[in-house]
């Protein structure tokens, strides 16, 4: 079995708690219109790194001193389209005594990627847009496996860390941060944290470089001030 990996990072802090080993898996059936990562979309792309779940640990384990209080995270693209990959990566992890997330959009509603559920400590998962017909037009999909997840770590007690990202003129205005809030006030029993992240536009070379339009042209990043607004929104309503 063999994982195409888009990238490793071995001294991550942002992609779950502590010093983290990140993985950013090849390949993603989203085509997010603020995604910043569009070389990690075609699963039969070109991958820096084709490695068997052994040889991942091992080069993880290279780490294991800088990572001992933090561990691992599987990122992408969607990892879950190599569920079997990454369940394997993350069992020998855990066998290794290291903390394991993902970081899924929760696209992929599989029996493999369910199972990959076995041996994530964390799930790091995100809420585009609780507006089902916003959400297709804005990801190229529909938010039916999304909600999925939600209700299945609800119903097995599997942690989760949201992340959000707020566009402006899409999701950074007050009726859509109230509607994220309450619809995830009904899983604040596995909520463990709320990232609303600020749409940028550090990724639009990337688009220059594929030859890909840029879906947001124009659109303007969140400034910090309208951030901390809708920050203040969105706790205010989520308690």
């Amino acid at each position: 079995m063999t994982g195409h990996i888009h990238s490793i990072e071995s001294f991550g802090t942002l992609d779950g708690p502590g010093i983290r080993f990140i993985a950013f898996m090849q390949g993603c059936p989203m085509r997010c219109q603020f995604c910043h990562n569009p070389d990690t979309w075609d699963a039969g792309g070109k991958a820096q790194y084709e490695l068997s779940p052994d040889e991942l640990l091992t080069e993880t384990l290279k780490y294991k001193n800088f990572i001992r209080k933090g561990g691992v995270t599987v990122s992408g693209g969607e990892p879950l389209l190599q569920a079997r990959f990454v369940g394997e990566y993350l069992r020998l992890c855990k066998q290794a005594g290291l903390h394991t997330a993902v970081d899924t959009s929760g696209a992929v509603w599989t029996d493999d990627a369910r199972k990959v559920m076995n041996y994530c400590d964390l799930v790091l998962l995100d809420v585009k847009t609780t507006d089902d017909l916003l959400h297709q037009s804005y990801t190229g999909m529909a938010r039916t496996n999304n909600h999925r997840w939600f209700e299945y770590l609800k119903e097995i007690g599997k942690p989760i860390w949201v992340r959000h990202v707020l566009v402006p003129g899409r999701t950074a205005d007050e009726q859509h941060v109230r509607a994220v809030a309450d619809y995830l006030r009904g899983y604040s029993g596995v909520i463990e944290r709320v990232d609303l992240l600020p749409y940028h536009t550090m990724g639009v070379y990337k688009y220059e470089e594929l030859g890909i339009d840029y879906p947001l042209e124009g659109v303007p990043p969140l400034s910090d001030e309208r951030l901390e607004e809708l920050r203040k929104l969105f706790f205010a309503h989520f308690q």
